[in-house]
């Protein structure tokens, strides 16, 4: 694929291959979005290197290789990421007061079935919510907190360093998306907060739009049992490559077995608590 010290290069491919095509409209797209060329922390180059074809084929598994729709999907992401500035968020510091302890990445071996020597985990604890309205009231603030947190996790796929191909749509695994985990104990899903209901829409919104293929599965742990036919009836909005990334745990203790022993103990695993193993998102001091 690459010699040692040499740039890699992508598989041979046909000028008619799905990635020539979205490389070829690659200039409109970038011109389109104010000349914004930046997705995932990958600079797109046109004249189609490893690392921009990496992410192109990102684009084009999430629309089954149609061009078009894969053309419009990243025309969007590129005009997005040009107003929203995510990669910014990293460097911005949140209130600890109103975040603190929300989200935490960590990173993990001996997953269970996963093809990678380390995977990428982000823990959304929202039993940690201090305060509803301070935490979700604020759109703009919540949704720049949780972009920050997905691109820490990003981070970490290290994406420029990539020297592995991603396969073609339903040829195989991309080993470059994260996992994800929503931990909802001391949650009651009988109480519709309507702040957390509009932050929860336009979150899922937002993230499936401009962030597709970054994830290989999702998590839903501390489920109430009585709890899971609102999950069963979720199911009826998605797709079917969509559910088979969703696995609903009634219990934390029970995540070791989908992700082995690098998780925390109060999941099942061997490890210390995520607050101390986990990075979370930079936080102001609190005056």
């Amino acid at each position: 694929m690459s010699s040692r010290n040499s740039a890699p290069e992508w598989p041979a491919i046909a000028e008619d291959h799905p990635i020539n095509q979205l490389l070829k409209a690659l200039p409109s797209l970038i011109t389109a979005a104010n000349g914004y060329n930046e997705v995932y922390g990958v600079t797109l180059d046109p004249s189609g290197p490893f690392t921009t074809k990496l992410i192109l084929q990102k684009f084009l598994r999430a629309n089954a290789n149609d061009v078009e729709k894969a053309k419009t999907q990243l025309g969007e992401t590129l005009e997005w990421r040009s107003s929203f500035r995510p990669l910014q968020t990293l460097d911005e510091k949140f209130s600890k007061d109103i975040f603190g302890g929300l989200g935490y990445v960590i990173e993990i071996e001996g997953v269970p079935g996963s093809e990678n020597k380390k995977d990428v985990v982000t823990f959304n604890i929202y039993g940690a919510v201090k305060n509803n309205k301070a935490t979700f009231g604020n759109l703009d603030q919540f949704l720049r907190w949780r972009v920050a947190l997905m691109e820490k996790g990003i981070q970490k796929l290290k994406l420029n360093e990539a020297t592995v191909p991603i396969p073609d749509y339903g040829e195989g695994h991309d080993p470059y998306q994260g996992i994800q985990v929503h931990d909802y104990l001391n949650i009651s899903f009988l109480r519709q907060d309507p702040d957390v209901k509009v932050a929860s829409r336009k979150t899922i919104d937002v993230f499936s739009k401009v962030y597709p293929e970054m994830l290989s599965r999702k998590f839903f742990v501390n489920v109430p049992v009585v709890m899971g036919w609102m999950f069963t009836a979720f199911k009826l909005f998605l797709s079917a490559e969509t559910i088979r990334k969703f696995t609903v745990l009634s219990y934390g203790e029970e995540l070791h077995t989908e992700l082995g022993d690098d998780i925390p103990e109060v999941y099942g695993g061997k490890s210390a608590p995520l607050d101390t193993i986990g990075e979370q998102t930079l936080y102001a001091e609190p005056s």
